[in-house]
């Protein structure tokens, strides 16, 4: 009986992670380049249950598989195996601001061992001088004329410095190259992630960083690997809204489930300790 308790309580736990997950995404749906979580719940292995035949308790000598009759399987439970971003291409929003720069994705090739595909993002710094990565490209010129993000960490070129500009009266052109007047000043920092889900954690505020600290190679330089900038419109957020909800309703809906059946559990054992045990 105790084994279907905890079982019921691990489905409890999965489904009220899951519904977390769901409303975090659902309250950043309107986040620019914000990309939406999915959860991943796995089910604990099964165990085999059998009975022992004969009136005696069997020895280690005697063990073995005659003295057993198989009775069935028994689910041990689920847990929430890990939680990865989606990294599919949100829509584009127009804002008319120079500053406003989106990513498109246009040909980014599936990765062959995991089955997943590549993405880019933009390459920026923190205060502290590390790499981040970002597909919000919401951002504004700071007071010496370097371009940040809305938290302060500068954009980086694709020699990893910071990019200072004269004014906003800039062009970026659909290679990624910034233009004051004809002038080229520099060209965008793009990195490129053959399996985001693997080779990046996210940070915080919209940032993610690579793995075990390492940098992601420049996608100008990564092999079929087809994107272009955009100046004036922001990637908004991939999450789908409707379908949202609807796993939301399923979760709560299963949450609920699992705990009638922890509650009819508990009355089991209500009756085995204050009834039967008066026998």
């Amino acid at each position: 009986m105790l084994r279907g308790f905890y079982t019921a309580a691990s489905g409890m736990l999965a489904q009220q992670r899951r519904t977390e997950l769901l409303t975090n995404n659902m309250s950043n749906a309107n986040t620019t380049g914000y990309k939406a979580d999915q959860l991943s719940v796995r089910s604990f292995p099964e165990m085999l249950i059998s009975s022992m035949g004969g009136e005696t308790v069997p020895t280690e000598s005697k063990l073995s598989m005659s003295n057993f009759s198989q009775v069935g399987g028994l689910s041990t439970g689920v847990y929430v195996q890990e939680a990865n971003p989606l990294f599919t291409q949100g829509t584009l929003e127009e804002t008319q601001l120079n500053t406003d720069i989106s990513l498109v994705d246009e040909n980014l090739p599936i990765n062959e061992e995991t089955g997943r595909q590549g993405s880019v993002f933009f390459t920026v710094q923190d205060g502290d001088g590390a790499i981040r990565y970002t597909r919000n490209g919401s951002f504004t010129l700071d007071g010496q004329g370097y371009l940040t993000t809305p938290s302060g960490h500068y954009l980086l070129n694709e020699s990893n410095e910071k990019i200072q500009l004269d004014s906003d009266r800039f062009t970026v052109a659909e290679n990624g190259v910034i233009l004051e007047g004809n002038v080229q000043t520099a060209r965008l920092g793009i990195g490129y992630s053959d399996d985001p889900s693997l080779q990046l954690m996210k940070d915080g505020e919209g940032l993610y960083k690579a793995v075990n600290d390492g940098d992601l190679p420049s996608a100008y330089a990564a092999a079929d690997v087809g994107f272009s900038t955009k100046q004036g419109f922001l990637e908004g957020s991939n999450v789908d809204q409707s379908r949202t909800m609807t796993e939301m309703m399923s979760a709560y809906r299963s949450f609920e489930a699992s705990q009638k059946v922890l509650q009819a559990y508990d009355k089991s054992l209500d009756k085995a300790v204050n009834e039967v045990g008066r026998l």
